[in-house]
């Protein structure tokens, strides 16, 4: 069922506020309080790949309750969340604040993040699993990933894989049934799940839910429009919680796998890309996500900042510059082959 593309925002709030309270007792928080090294899983899963960020700026983008973002901050990294649903922050701070960890929570759903945390402020961007699919255009959040960054700095992301995404729920016959859109679709599809990912008691009070597909080309094309550089990815068979059923079998960290030939299926991926274009040069087609670029120039509405884009004068001078070079160049050229010699460039 196609989701309302108007209400996305207000269903999918409700939905995951009401997953809070199942997820403060189902997280396994007090792990995190007993024990100051501990880390998530999700975290640990990507070590290998993740590198030094210690001393290094770093905002998490929908970090929900802050597991991952707490742990990001065991390993050096001065951390930023950003989560949309306040009863989300409420639970992370308490959770920052027993384990004595200074982390700045802020409250603002993802395609505001510029103008809540400002621009050009992090070096690195963090993005955990199942977060893409709440968004409805990839491309406007690849251009808030390229704007929250310095130059060179990088993304993270770990995230479930389109493909994923695409199936239905697990079968009695174990089939796996491709029944989803692939690709990013207008609206959405509306979902109703009575019960979120952990175990718990009881059903969400909210359980309707609108999310978004986005294929592996379209989220490539889109970092590669908004001035990122893809450096690293790589797909992975598992995922951090069970999608399969009784068809999937638990491999480490908690993490599960298909269990009849696993090899079928990329669940999920961790890519990494890096800002490319300079602090004075943003790219044309996209300014923080608020409004793509159109044919011939039209909804050029964007702010414009001094020295980013040549005015037409500017512009006009610099072709004239151009082609006064080129007749001075050609008169030299007619000159030195009169004499008998080469033309020097």
């Amino acid at each position: 069922m196609e989701g309302d593309s108007e209400s996305y925002r207000q269903v999918n709030l409700a939905n995951w506020n009401s997953r809070v309270p199942h997820h403060e007792i189902g997280y396994g928080l007090d792990a995190y309080r007993v024990d100051p090294d501990h880390l998530s899983n999700v975290i640990r899963f990507d070590l290998p790949r993740l590198g030094e960020v210690k001393g290094l700026d770093a905002v998490h983008l929908q970090c929900h309750i802050g597991t991952d973002t707490l742990s990001l901050h065991r390993l050096g990294a001065r951390m930023t969340g950003l989560d949309f649903s306040a009863p989300a922050l409420e639970v992370a701070r308490r959770l920052a604040s027993d384990c004595g960890a200074d982390i700045d929570y802020v409250e603002s759903e993802l395609y505001g993040a510029i103008d809540a945390l400002g621009e050009d402020r992090f070096d690195v961007v963090f993005t955990g699993v199942g977060a893409l699919c709440w968004l409805p255009d990839i491309r406007r959040w690849a251009a808030i990933v390229s704007g929250l960054l310095r130059p060179g700095g990088r993304l993270f992301i770990r995230e479930g894989h389109p493909m994923l995404w695409t199936l239905g729920d697990p079968r009695p016959d174990g089939e796996v049934v491709v029944e989803f859109p692939y690709f990013e679709t207008a609206g959405g599809v509306e979902f109703v799940i009575a019960q979120s990912y952990v175990e718990h008691e009881g059903e969400l009070t909210s359980p309707r839910s609108i999310e978004f597909n986005h294929g592996i080309g379209e989220i490539l094309t889109a970092l590669a429009e908004a001035g990122m550089r893809v450096t690293s990815f790589e797909e992975h068979r598992s995922v951090p919680w069970n999608p399969f059923g009784d068809g999937g079998r638990m491999v480490v960290l908690d993490e599960w796998e298909l269990g009849d030939r696993p090899e079928r299926l990329a669940a999920s991926y961790t890519l990494q890309a890096v800002r490319t274009w300079p602090a004075a040069g943003r790219p044309a087609r996209l300014a923080h996500g608020r409004q793509r670029g159109t044919r011939h120039g039209q909804h050029r509405g964007r702010r414009r900042r001094r020295g980013h884009e040549p005015t037409r004068q500017a512009q006009r001078a610099r072709r004239q510059d151009v082609r006064r070079a080129r007749r001075r160049r050609g008169a030299a050229a007619n000159r030195t082959r009169a004499a008998g010699g080469r033309p020097q460039r």
